[in-house]
């Protein structure tokens, strides 16, 4: 079952205002704004799904096993193609709510 979760997530200093979470697949969908084409896209070393718009910011993040990897971790990082990261452990409660 995917469920939208109320409110912003924050996320290494971007903040996603359009956020899902499909509890079965364990796969948060992360948007800034509205879902909507990127110009570009790219997986992360970490197995995350980003993508881009036109210029060249972050406008989505999909990260796989969401729930597994913040237990097992304590923090969820997804490693942009320039090599910066964007780092959270802050997802707990985005978890709780969905």
């Amino acid at each position: 079952m995917i469920v939208t979760v109320p409110g912003v997530t924050k996320i290494g200093g971007i903040e996603f205002d359009d956020v899902t979470y499909d509890r079965e697949g364990d796969v948060m969908y992360l948007w800034v704004g509205k879902p909507r084409r990127p110009a570009s896209d790219d997986a992360s070393p970490e197995g995350h799904y980003l993508q881009f718009g036109e210029d060249g910011a972050v406008i989505a993040i999909t990260i796989v096993n969401a729930r597994r990897i913040l237990e097992r971790e304590g923090k969820v990082v997804v490693t942009l193609p320039d090599g910066s990261r964007l780092e959270t452990s802050d997802l707990g409660d985005v978890l709780a709510a969905a």
